[in-house]
């Protein structure tokens, strides 16, 4: 418990000490469940992101379901 939380402060430590840098913005190909969280975390890390999407929406498959796994419950 106490090593994972100490490699979690390391990355947060490393990410922000390259956000620093200024080493430049990144572009998210992809708005589904994937792409969308990679965006939060790089946005987290301090990186400027733009999330490109070929439909006007994003999601992805996820958004096409109507009850998710294991509950069933509604996903909109």
């Amino acid at each position: 418990m106490e090593n994972e939380r100490l490699q979690q402060e390391g990355i947060q430590q490393l990410s922000q000490a390259l956000a620093d840098k200024n080493m430049g913005d990144v572009m998210v190909v992809g708005g589904g469940i994937s792409g969308i969280q990679a965006s939060l975390d790089l946005a987290a890390a301090g990186f400027k992101v733009y999330l490109v999407e070929k439909d006007p929406a994003i999601g992805g498959h996820m958004a096409q379901l109507d009850k998710t796994f294991p509950t069933n419950d509604c996903s909109m």
